[in-house]
């Protein structure tokens, strides 16, 4: 028994007494929590889901955490697309795709929105976590895109007007990779369009009308066919009534060329008017001479016969009036009365003033008269119709001896106009 006490003692002492330099194993999982340090100090998002696909119609509502107490953090977000929410103290992400919006172009299809989101301390700015995920809505309903002209479905023309408009798309469930057109009449010297925003442009000709049609109006229609790549097809429909119109560079040159035989008609008649009314003007000359000469032996027989004391001067007074009555068929013999060229003259003058009247009636008023045609028309009847008159007419169209200008003069005469002027009793 005092052996083994001995014993005990002398080892415990042994056991304080040794310097044991071996290090001895330390188990932390045994320690007290607040005692173990913490190695995960940092601001992390535990569950973000970096790419979220919906349906149209469809809702989300997904609860992001993270890994420290939610109580002293706010959430924020940046760059949603409309109808995305995320509630600022617990984190939760709430979003519904309504087909409203697709309809009204506020989101679009099959088009990734990135979402920056963010968690931040309230105590401590600093401590902070930025990042973000990726939303794109699908739909498994088509709809197909739309053309839309940046014009009316009908417009009223006239050829040689111009267009000008441009083909814009509604863009559906897949874009508009191209566009033909098709015309119910052939046309030509356009500009296609062959893509969105695309410009028709296009100049109607003048004989865009034909003679033959029977009728006046001719209604082209133009349709734009539009596909996309899994040929889906919008049609848009243009009608252009189109009117026949006038070529005012042909029409002015031919208004011109009627003009210039107007005018040469007209200086034609005044030659031959002031021909004929010269020779009238002769004449009248020549008969008041053989007036005269009768008269003058007449009255010369008559003083002779009364006055006379011979007797052969009384019978030669007897003869002498007697002369003078036979100088009366002489006369009329040698110069007669010239009614006719009279009317003629007469008749020619009305149709120079006439034609003068109608002449300017007809002028063109501007470079873009849209009564010419009209005009044309009233030129050409006025000739013809003089023509007519004055058929058997021998026109002066030259003679040396006389000018337009003498011609012109004698036209304008006080006492050529008092003579040929009408009078009535």
């Amino acid at each position: 028994m005092f052996l083994t006490l001995f014993l005990l003692i002398n080892k415990g002492y042994s056991q304080v007494a040794t310097n044991d330099t071996i290090p001895v194993s330390i188990d932390s999982t045994k320690r007290p929590l607040s005692e173990v340090s913490n190695e995960d100090s940092i601001l992390r998002i535990i569950n973000l889901n970096p790419f979220f696909t919906l349906q149209v119609d469809s809702s989300l509502s997904y609860d992001l955490q993270i890994n420290k107490n939610p109580e002293n953090y706010y959430w924020f977000i940046k760059n949603a697309p409309l109808g995305l929410k995320i509630d600022k103290n617990t984190g939760v992400v709430s979003f519904k795709a309504e087909k409203g919006l697709f309809k009204s172009g506020k989101l679009k299809y099959d088009i990734p929105y990135k979402v920056e989101i963010g968690v931040q301390n309230l105590q401590n700015p600093k401590e902070r976590a930025d990042t973000g995920f990726t939303i794109l809505i699908y739909s498994t309903e088509v709809i197909v895109s739309k053309l839309k002209p940046t014009i009316g479905s009908s417009m009223d023309l006239e050829e040689g007007d111009s267009i000008r408009f441009r083909v814009q798309c509604e863009d559906g469930t897949f874009p508009i990779e191209q566009i033909t057109i098709l015309t119910n009449e052939p046309i030509n010297k356009f500009k296609s369009v062959n893509k969105c925003d695309d410009e028709f442009a296009w100049m109607v000709p003048f004989n865009f009308i034909k003679e033959n049609d029977t009728s006046r109006i001719k209604t082209l229609i133009i349709q734009f066919v539009a596909i996309d790549k899994f040929q889906n097809k919008d049609t848009a429909t243009v009608r252009l009534r189109i009117k026949p119109g006038i070529n005012y560079p042909e029409k002015i040159m031919e208004y011109n060329m009627i003009s210039d035989e107007m005018k040469k008609y007209i200086t034609n008649l005044k030659l031959t008017f002031y021909v004929i009314s010269k020779n009238i003007k002769n004449t009248k000359s020549t008969r008041t001479g053989f007036d005269i000469s009768s008269s003058t032996t007449a009255m010369l027989g008559t003083i002779l016969a009364t006055t006379g004391n011979s007797e052969g001067a009384k019978n030669t007074g007897k003869v002498l009036p007697s002369v003078g009555l036979t100088l009366v068929p002489v006369k009329e013999a040698v110069s007669p009365v010239r009614v006719q060229e009279q009317n003629t003259a007469s008749q020619i003058r009305a149709a120079i003033k006439r034609l003068e009247y109608m002449y300017g009636e007809a002028a063109l008023v501007g470079e873009r008269d849209p009564e010419i045609i009209s005009k044309m028309k009233k030129l050409r009847e006025e000739i013809k119709q003089s023509k007519l008159q004055l058929v058997d007419l021998p026109l002066v169209e030259f003679d040396p001896r006389y000018t337009q200008e003498d011609a012109d003069k004698y036209f304008n005469n006080p006492k050529v106009i008092k003579k040929y002027k009408l009078k009535v009793n």
